[in-house]
């Protein structure tokens, strides 16, 4: 049986720029190099020129023939190879939710299905390190725009953000008569997104406002309230316990990415936390 599907194809060769007999960058020598440094394979091998000598018809060949686990290596070795790339260039990534659909794409060959927990991948420790910098940096350039600006781009440094661990991010979108920054996908639950980036620390009547959101919305529905200028003591403790949302400030995303902790075990931290104690907000500093 295929390791892909023909849809599966279509979108590895809209992900690696594999029209044209291409693969991303790569010349005919580099695409050598980078399969026996990278996987121990000889791309050459006449066994994958059975449908062409190009390189994205000896790929589409190669990732047909070996076995699953090697499909896998291959698939995030280019993927980190395409994102070193993408960064350096500076150049945003044309193809929507790119990374979670691969993702996706991955758990299907390793026979992962559902949107447990356990499917979620976390990219590499080498491609943490490349995503995850610029993630900083995005982060960090943030604080020099004007502040109209920057809550619109505090939302797509989320998105993005979202996007790395693959949980399936959603946009902002406009309900009637209400605004939402932004879901994700977590487990078998969907988070709303509130996003805020204020001079001041948010109250209970923000909290209260967005909590409201979330009871309107089916009962799996739950919630993330970022706000980088975090949140007034009297805000959290007259807001109570026991709500369907966590709480998440500018204090906690630089020390999440200061310290490499995956985005995907904070939330975990900070859901149990909010099972067990019914506290909305835990610092990352005190959960880790």
């Amino acid at each position: 049986m295929a390791n892909l599907r023909t849809i599966d194809v279509v979108f590895l060769d809209d992900v690696f720029d594999m029209s044209g007999g291409y693969v991303l960058n790569f010349s005919d020598r580099t695409f050598s190099q980078f399969f026996s440094e990278e996987l121990s394979i000889d791309i050459d091998d006449p066994i994958y020129a059975r449908n062409g000598g190009s390189k994205g018809k000896r790929l589409r060949c190669f990732l047909q023939t070996v076995d699953k686990p090697m499909v896998v290596r291959t698939l995030n070795a280019l993927w980190e190879y395409r994102e070193a790339m993408r960064q350096r260039s500076g150049q945003a990534d044309k193809i929507e939710n790119s990374h979670s659909r691969l993702l996706s794409l991955i758990n299907r060959i390793e026979g992962r299905t559902g949107n447990s927990q356990a499917s979620i991948q976390v990219p590499s420790p080498s491609l943490n390190r490349l995503r995850l910098a610029q993630v900083k940096n995005d982060l960090v350039a943030l604080t020099s725009l004007e502040p109209h600006n920057r809550g619109y781009a505090f939302e797509k440094f989320l998105k993005n953000l979202f996007d790395t661990y693959g949980l399936a991010p959603k946009e902002p979108f406009l309900l009637k008569g209400e605004q939402i920054d932004g879901s994700f996908q977590f487990g078998n639950e969907t988070y709303l997104v509130e996003a805020k980036w204020h001079s001041k620390p948010m109250g209970v009547a923000e909290l209260h406002t967005f909590h409201g959101k979330i009871e309107q919305k089916a009962a799996w529905t739950r919630g993330l309230f970022v706000s980088e200028s975090g949140f007034t003591e009297e805000g959290i403790v007259a807001f109570g316990r026991g709500k369907r949302l966590i709480c998440m400030d500018g204090f906690d995303l630089y020390e999440m990415l200061n310290r490499e902790i995956p985005l995907t075990e904070v939330l975990d931290r900070k859901i149990r936390q909010a099972a067990e104690t019914g506290a909305p907000f835990v610092r990352v500093r005190d959960l880790f």
